[in-house]
């Protein structure tokens, strides 16, 4: 194993085992089933006093070998398979020493709380190219056998589990596990994709060498032409594409106007700009 490799084992460690610290500080004490294979584990310990690792883990090595299977990828299923290990074997021990009513009795707090640390190792297991097993693997199998979107797969599975958790703690908790849910998918979402500081500008121009030169000149940033129609008035139109940093919005702004004053522009938000410019353009971590 490379020394790159190593880290990455290291970031999916500490990822799966904040996973581990959220249920067991938040939403196991808040009885917050917010989805997946973790909250219907939640929902038979309810009733059976079982280990919620333990049955997290047992329910996902039929996954594991169905996605060994089915869907490749021994990077993948290796990371995956670590950490849901680690996520299980944490959460137990962690289960044994926290106090059953966690740290706090406020349910918006295990909401948000719970949310953020879980969204946040959930984030940078998903960095490192891997996942947390369960309704994950299973989403793949049925997009990949039945051409089931991924985001309608989710949708499905976890809307049952937040249904059965109603039935089996209360309708009120079940509301706080929708909270959960979303705001864990942002938190995700802001830990892999980044925040959003570069802007791109999709410029419609009867001035495409002036307003490009002035870019180029002024921002030191690259603008990309191409021919266009307008549709309504089958006039032919130049479509200038840029991209800059969001510092640098207003002064592009200005010079469109200054070297155009009727152009049509679009202002649109990356997640992230690789290459000349900007950063590296390198595998992903």
């Amino acid at each position: 194993m490379s020394l790159s490799q190593f880290s990455d084992y290291v970031v999916i460690f500490i990822g799966a085992s904040l996973q581990a610290v959220c249920f067991a500080l938040f939403l196991v004490p808040g009885r917050l089933a917010a989805g997946g294979l973790s909250g219907a584990a939640q929902i038979i310990n309810r009733f059976t006093g079982w280990p919620i690792g333990t049955m997290i883990l047992i329910a996902n090595i039929p996954l594991f070998i169905m996605g060994w299977k089915f869907l490749g990828g021994r990077r993948f299923l290796a990371r995956t398979v670590f950490a849901s290990v680690v996520f299980s074997v944490v959460l137990d021990t962690l289960l044994f020493i926290v106090p059953p009513e966690g740290v706090t009795s406020e349910q918006i707090l295990n909401a948000l709380y719970g949310a953020l640390l879980g969204g946040i190792g959930g984030g940078l297991v998903i960095r490192m190219k891997g996942t947390s097993g369960g309704t994950e693997i299973l989403a793949r199998l049925l997009s990949r056998r039945f051409g089931i979107p991924l985001s309608q797969s989710y949708l499905y599975t976890d809307a049952i589990v937040v249904f059965l958790s109603g039935l089996a703690f209360s309708w009120s908790h079940a509301l706080y596990a929708l909270i959960v849910l979303y705001a864990w998918g942002v938190v995700t979402d802001f830990v892999v994709e980044g925040q959003g500081v570069v802007r791109t500008a999709t410029i419609i121009t009867d001035q495409p060498e002036a307003v490009a030169k002035q870019i180029m000149a002024d921002l030191v940033r690259g603008v990309t032409a191409w021919p266009g129609t307008g549709m309504y008035s089958g006039q032919g139109k130049q479509i200038l594409f840029c991209v800059v940093s969001r510092a640098e919005l207003a002064q592009l702004k200005a010079i469109i106007h200054e070297a155009d004053p009727n152009a049509f522009v679009v202002i649109g938000v990356a997640h992230e700009a690789l290459g000349e410019g900007f950063k590296a353009l390198a595998e992903e971590k």
